[in-house]
């Protein structure tokens, strides 16, 4: 099979935790022509999972202390609960779909975080060279569709929480060493906007000087940042185009794009 192009696709809770949104989703992303990865988190479900076992949740500037207790929750949620059951839905809209964490088949290795300046438990961080290509090759290659949630693996034993934005990211920047890889966020707005408060002022093209502009001006600000660090890094290391939208709008030309220039 001649790979021209992959498309991957991270989706988050305003999807998961919403059964007509993922249904919706599902058959969009189905659609899509060509070799495709989907990765997931699922935050609010393994919130929900927590509280039921009287587990408290605490998060530090929007990222969740996994402790061991809670780091139990995220794996069975995470590479248990949603991961299977996107798998599922993914097989009766007629796209082949194997379900991972990192450490199945090793595809994604990482590091846990230090403890310094705080210590967030068993959280990872991930470099794009050691997500495993090459298995992430012979699936493409077979006609299946790998689905990876945010939980990766130190390679000693331990699983780690992992941001799934970094972990899309890196799986993008993964994939274009096997072809021209194309990262696509999908979000709860219809893409990066000049006005929060106005759905449709969308900002189409978004590129590292643009970037710098936004940011000194106050237009991009909190956790938009990150993200769009995060998209230009992915178009540095090789990612041919990063795009942030809506997931309805997932095969159009919708959205806000992100370009080194």
């Amino acid at each position: 099979m001649n790979i021209k192009e992959i498309n991957v696709v991270k989706i988050g809770g305003n999807v998961i935790d919403d059964p007509a949104a993922l249904t919706e989703f599902i058959d969009i992303f189905s659609s899509l022509e060509g070799p495709k990865v989907l990765v997931h988190g699922g935050g609010k479900e393994a919130t929900r999972l927590s509280k039921a076992m009287g587990i408290e949740t605490t998060m530090i500037e929007g990222r969740r202390v996994t402790d061991r207790p809670t780091l139990d929750i995220v794996v069975m949620t995470y590479a248990g609960l949603i991961n299977k059951r996107i798998v599922s839905q993914l097989q009766a809209a007629g796209c082949d779909a194997l379900g991972f964490s990192g450490a199945d088949g090793n595809i994604i290795k990482a590091s846990r975080r230090r403890a310094n300046p705080i210590d967030y438990g068993f959280v990872g961080d991930i470099e794009p060279k050691d997500v495993n290509d090459r298995l992430i090759r012979i699936l493409l290659e077979a006609g299946i569709t790998p689905v990876i949630c945010a939980i990766c693996h130190d390679g000693n034993g331990t699983l780690l929480n992992c941001n799934a934005d970094s972990v899309a990211a890196a799986v993008a920047i993964g994939c274009s060493r096997i072809a021209p890889s194309v990262l696509t966020y999908c979000f709860e707005k219809a893409g990066v906007l000049a006005d929060v408060e106005d759905d449709s002022s969308v900002i189409p093209l978004i590129t590292e000087e643009s970037f710098r502009q936004l940011k000194e001006n106050g237009t991009i600000v909190k956790g938009m940042i990150p993200k769009l660090t995060n998209a230009l890094d992915s178009a540095a290391k090789g990612v041919s185009e990063v795009r942030i939208c809506k997931a309805e709008a997932l095969n159009s030309e919708a959205g806000t794009f992100i370009r080194l220039s």
